[in-house]
C-alpha cells in the first residue's frame, strides 16, 4: 500500500477532519447518503414540532390556541412534511449509503445525478417552509390537497400557501424520479461479481421494489399536481366542478401513487427489519427467497389497491368490491414477511441492543397496524370509519411505530459504519423505551376515538371526545421529548464516542467487510460474492461481542 494510499484511507476513517464535504457539492454516494438523512431529520423535527401543536390544541374541546385557518396549515404542513421531507427522502439517504456498499459496487450508477437529486431538496423544502411567511398563510387543504379546497384562493392571488405547496411538491417529485432511476439502475448493472439476485440483502430487495414503485407511480401524481397548478394559477378547468372539471379524477391520480407510496416507505423499513433480526439473534433470516419475492410481490399488488381510500366518493359498488379484495390481498406477502421475522427470531438467544429493540418494537407494531389496515380494507367498516381518528391513529402506527422506529433501528446499526464511532448503549435504550411506550399511548388512544366518532382535521371537538385526546396529547409531548436523548447521544458519540471496529456486530453483509467509515471507493478491491448472505450458521459468526464494541 503506497504512502498516499495510506494516508487517504486513513483521512476518510475520520470524518470530522473533512466535515466541510458535507456541506458542500459531492457526488461520492457516501457523502449524500449523510446530507439526505441530516438534511430530513431536520425536516422531521419540524414536523414533530407542528404535531406538538396540534395536540396542544386538542387539549381542549374549544379551539383556543391557534385560529381555525391556521391549524389547518398545521395539519397540513405536517402532513407533508413528515412524508415528503422525512420519510421518503431519509430513505432515499439511507438507501444511497448502503446499496452500493452491499452490492459491493463503488458509488452509484449516476454518480453526479445523485448529486443532483439531493440538492433539489434543500430549496424545495425551504420554500415550502417559507410558505408560513405569506400573508395569507400557508396551504390548508391537507397533504392530499384535494380540489375544489385546494382551489379556493380569490383572484389575482398568485403566490399563496397553495401555489408553494405545490411546486414543492412538483420539485421533490422530480428529485424521486431521478434517484429511482439511480437506483434501478446501480441493482440490476453495478453488483459485484458473484452477487447474483438471490445473494443481494434483503435490504437491497426491498430498495429496488419500492424504487420501482417510485418510476411506476409518482408520474400519475407529478402530472396531477401540474395540472392542479394550471387550475389554480393560469384558468383552467381541470378538476373545477363547477366549470365542468371532475375533482374525482384528482383522486384517482393522487392515490395512485399516495397508496403505494406508503409502501415505498414502508419497504426500506422491512429491510432493515430484516437485516437488524437476524444480525442479534444469529440466526439465518427464515426463509429468505420467500421475502426477497414478497418485497415485489408488494409492490405489484400495492398498485391495484389505490381505491380504498376513495370508498366514500361516490365509487360504484364493483369498483369497492374489487378494490376490496385487491387491498386485502396485499396482506399475504407481507404475512411472508413477519411471519419470516417471528421464525428468524424463534428461540433463538436474543441479543437485545438498541438496534434489535428497535427492530422488534417496529417489526410488533407493524402487526397491529396490519390488523387494522385489513379491517380499513372492508368496505362496511371503512365506510363507518371514514375520516374519523380510527384512521389516523391506524395510519401513524404505520408511519410512526413502524417505518420511524425501524429507521432509529439503522442509524443505531449502521452509526458504527457511517461514522467510525460507537454510540452510548444506555441513552439508546432510553430513546426506545421514550419512544416506544408513548407511541403507543399516542396513537392507540385515537382508535377509540375514531370508533366513537370523532373526526380528523378538526381544532374543537364534543366534549365526550376529551378524556382520549389529553391521553394522546399528553403522550405525544413524551414522545416529542424522547428525541432529545437520541440526538445527544447521536452527536456527542460522533464527535467523542470510542472508536468502532470495522464490524461490531459481527454480521454478514459485504458493507461489514471494508472499513468504519469506508474510503473514498469502498473496497480496496471489488468483492467476489461466493456465500449466501445472512450465512450465520458458519461457526465464525456464531458469537456475538457484546462488551467490546470498539477499539
Amino acid at each position: 500500500m503506497t504512502h498516499e494510499f495510506s494516508e487517504a484511507i486513513a483521512e476518510d476513517r475520520e470524518p470530522l477532519d473533512n466535515w466541510r464535504q458535507y456541506f458542500s457539492f459531492s457526488t461520492d454516494h457516501k457523502v449524500i447518503g449523510v446530507q439526505y438523512m441530516v438534511m430530513t431529520f431536520i425536516f422531521f423535527l419540524i414536523g414533530g414540532l407542528l404535531a406538538m401543536i396540534i395536540r396542544a390544541e386538542l387539549l381542549t374541546p374549544e379551539s383556543n390556541l391557534v385560529d381555525r385557518p391556521f391549524y389547518n396549515g398545521l395539519f397540513t404542513m405536517h402532513g407533508t412534511i413528515m412524508i415528503f421531507l422525512w420519510i421518503i427522502p431519509f430513505n432515499a439517504g439511507l438507501s444511497n449509503y448502503l446499496v452500493p456498499l452491499m452490492i459491493g459496487a463503488r458509488d452509484m450508477a449516476f454518480p453526479l445525478l445523485n448529486a443532483i437529486s439531493f440538492w433539489i431538496l434543500p430549496p424545495a423544502g425551504i420554500l415550502l417552509i417559507s410558505s408560513f411567511l405569506l400573508p395569507n398563510g400557508t396551504a390548508q387543504a391537507g397533504w392530499w390537497s384535494y380540489p375544489p379546497v385546494s382551489l379556493q384562493f380569490p383572484p389575482g392571488q398568485l403566490i399563496n400557501g397553495e401555489f408553494i405547496w405545490i411546486v414543492s411538491l412538483i420539485l421533490i417529485g422530480i428529485s424521486s424520479i431521478m434517484g429511482a432511476v439511480n437506483f434501478v439502475t446501480t441493482i440490476f448493472w453495478m453488483r459485484s461479481p458473484g452477487m447474483t439476485f438471490f445473494r443481494m440483502p434483503v435490504f437491497v430487495w426491498s430498495v429496488l421494489s419500492a424504487q420501482l414503485l417510485q418510476l411506476i407511480n409518482l408520474p400519475a401524481l407529478t402530472g396531477a399536481l401540474i395540472l392542479l397548478l394550471f387550475d389554480l394559477a393560469f384558468g383552467t378547468q381541470f378538476f373545477k366542478p363547477e366549470e365542468g372539471g371532475d375533482p374525482i379524477i384528482y383522486q384517482h391520480l393522487f392515490w395512485f401513487y399516495s397508496h403505494p407510496a406508503v409502501y415505498i416507505m414502508a419497504l426500506p423499513a422491512f429491510g432493515i427489519i430484516a437485516e437488524v433480526l437476524p444480525a442479534f439473534s444469529r440466526n439465518p433470516l427464515f426463509g429468505y427467497r420467500s421475502v426477497a419475492i414478497a418485497s415485489l410481490g408488494i409492490a405489484v399488488v400495492s398498485i391495484f389497491v389505490w381505491v380504498h381510500h376513495m370508498f366514500t366518493s361516490a365509487t360504484p359498488g364493483w369498483m369497492r368490491m374489487t378494490f376490496m379484495f385487491t387491498s386485502m390481498l396485499v396482506s399475504i406477502p407481507t404475512g411472508v414477511k413477519a411471519f419470516a421475522w417471528t421464525a428468524t427470531i424463534w428461540k433463538s438467544k436474543l441479543h437485545l441492543e438498541t438496534p434489535m429493540l428497535f427492530a422488534m418494537g417496529a417489526a410488533a407494531m407493524f402487526i397491529f397496524g396490519g390488523v387494522t389496515g385489513v379491517m380499513l380494507a372492508a368496505t362496511p367498516f371503512d365506510i363507518h370509519v371514514n375520516n374519523t381518528y380510527f384512521v389516523v391513529g391506524h395510519f401513524h402506527y404505520i408511519v410512526f411505530n413502524t417505518i420511524t422506529m425501524a429507521i432509529f433501528a439503522a442509524i443505531y446499526f449502521w452509526f458504527p459504519k457511517i461514522t467510525g464511532r460507537m454510540y452510548a448503549e444506555g441513552w439508546g435504550k432510553l430513546h426506545f423505551w421514550l419512544t416506544f411506550i408513548p407511541a403507543n399511548i399516542t396513537f392507540f388512544s385515537m382508535h377509540p376515538l375514531g370508533l366513537q366518532g370523532m373526526l380528523r382535521r378538526v381544532s374543537s371537538y364534543d366534549p365526550r371526545y376529551q378524556g382520549w385526546n389529553v391521553i394522546a396529547s399528553l403522550a405525544a409531548f413524551l414522545l416529542g421529548v424522547s428525541t432529545l436523548p437520541f440526538i445527544a447521544n447521536i452527536v456527542g458519540s460522533w464527535l467523542y464516542g470510542p472508536r468502532a471496529v470495522d464490524n461490531p456486530w459481527h454480521a454478514t453483509g459485504l458493507e461489514w467487510t471494508t472499513t468504519s467509515p469506508p474510503p473514498r471507493d469502498n473496497f480496496a478491491e471489488i468483492p467476489i460474492v461466493t456465500r449466501p448472505p445472512y450465512d450465520y450458521g458458519d461457526p465464525k459468526y456464531s458469537v456475538i461481542v457484546n462488551s467490546d464494541h470498539g477499539e
